[in-house]
C-alpha cells in the first residue's frame, strides 16, 4: 500500500483531500475501511466512530500518475 502522504505529494495536494477523494470516489486509486466495512460517504469522516484504513494501490497510483512507488 501507498502511504497517503506519498500520494498527496505526488497530486500536490494535502493528504485530506487524498482521503476525501479515495471516500467520495473521485480519486480511484484505493479504497477506505472502518472495522472492515468500507467507506463510501464523506459524512462519515469522524474520528468518534472510529479509525478509517486507507488501501492506496500501487497499480492504480501508477495507472493515474505514471508515478512508480518503491518502498
Amino acid at each position: 500500500s501507498v502511504p497517503v502522504a506519498v500520494a498527496a505529494k505526488v497530486y500536490g495536494k494535502d493528504p485530506a483531500w487524498v482521503r476525501a477523494g479515495i471516500i467520495a470516489g473521485w480519486l480511484p486509486i484505493g479504497t477506505a475501511t472502518r472495522k472492515g466495512k468500507e467507506i463510501t460517504d464523506v459524512n462519515d469522516i469522524d474520528s468518534r466512530k472510529g479509525r478509517i484504513n486507507f488501501y492506496i494501490s500501487p497499480k492504480k497510483l501508477w495507472e493515474e500518475t505514471g508515478y512508480v512507488y518503491k518502498r
